[in-house]
């Protein structure tokens, strides 16, 4: 594949950021059932991946990091 040019890189670049605040605006103005219904989807498909033996123990270090930002904030 050819090197982009400075301005084929640029145009690039400006076309993926209209995408992205397309998708921003689409997604503010997709209705919160709709939103419910995506996030139900996802949480059931979780069984389909594999499962990882790491997942509980890099979940327990984030609630330890909560705990000790909740605690510093309380003083």
């Amino acid at each position: 594949m050819a090197a982009l040019t400075a301005e084929q890189a640029k145009k690039y670049l400006d076309r993926w950021k209209l995408v992205h605040e397309a998708e921003i605006q689409e997604l503010r103005n997709s209705a919160m059932d709709v939103k419910a219904r995506q996030l139900s989807v996802l949480m059931a498909s979780a069984d389909l991946f594999a499962k990882d033996h790491n997942r509980q123990k890099e979940v327990d270090v984030v609630r330890e990091r909560w705990a000790r930002i909740r605690r510093a904030l309380r003083g």
